[in-house]
């Protein structure tokens, strides 16, 4: 046998050279555009949630009343972040006091439309007097006028009171006591109440008031008293 090149002639390995150059190219190009595709579809898809996420998130605000002692905000912010709440800004109206003493706040945030409810509802449990949620305020106002010692009786338990059992909101209150707290003296509330809760508001303050030996003057139907 003679000693002849081994794999063909320089024309044959050039050619196969050339083929190889060509499919690895094509090869490269099908996974660029693969590539290509997947990112462009993680991005779709990465702004699709972005999108679902901004549109599902709207702004509130809840006004608030809450005594002036230490732990009294925590206690109040801790239920809109453990359901789902992000906070936005807090305002203090420090010389806004309410007639019970109490300090009125005002809490943006920000949640899921659907979260909103139990962010109200869990102020609401853990004791926060909620004078405003969102766009809804109490529906209906009522006057009522206390007579008695209501100083002897304790004035600020008797409001107490009227806000957790009959779950209406002291807006206003006028003191008169012409003859000093120890003698008689009357006292006229403005309170907010939910629409169509007024009747079942006004049985609980009869009940505080017989229970503290207080005559009531209860508003007449669609007016004050």
């Amino acid at each position: 046998m003679g000693n002849e090149p081994i794999g063909g002639s320089d024309s044959d390995r050039d050619a196969a050279a050339d083929s190889a150059v060509e499919a690895t190219a094509e090869t490269a190009v099908e996974t660029n555009a693969d590539t290509e595709t997947d990112t462009d579809t993680d991005t779709d898809t990465e702004t699709e949630a972005e999108t679902e996420t901004d549109g599902g998130v709207r702004p509130y605000t809840v006004r608030l009343e809450l005594v002036d002692e230490p732990g009294e905000l925590l206690r109040a912010l801790s239920p809109i972040s453990d359901n789902g709440g992000n906070l936005l800004s807090i305002h203090h109206e420090r010389g806004n006091i309410t007639p019970r003493g109490h300090i009125p706040v005002e809490v943006d945030l920000e949640c899921p439309p659907d979260r909103f409810d139990d962010i109200v509802e869990g102020l609401r449990d853990a004791g926060v007097n909620v004078i405003q949620a969102g766009a809804e305020r109490y529906g209906e106002e009522i006057s009522i006028v206390f007579v008695g010692h209501l100083v002897e009786n304790d004035l600020s338990e008797t409001l107490s009171r009227i806000e957790a059992e009959a779950e209406a909101a002291v807006i206003d209150l006028s003191l008169a006591a012409p003859d000093g707290t120890d003698a008689t003296s009357s006292a006229r509330l403005r309170l907010a109440v939910d629409s169509g809760r007024t009747d079942a508001a006004l049985e609980s303050i009869r009940s505080i008031g017989a229970d503290k030996d207080l005559t009531i003057v209860e508003p007449l139907l669609g007016g004050e008293a």
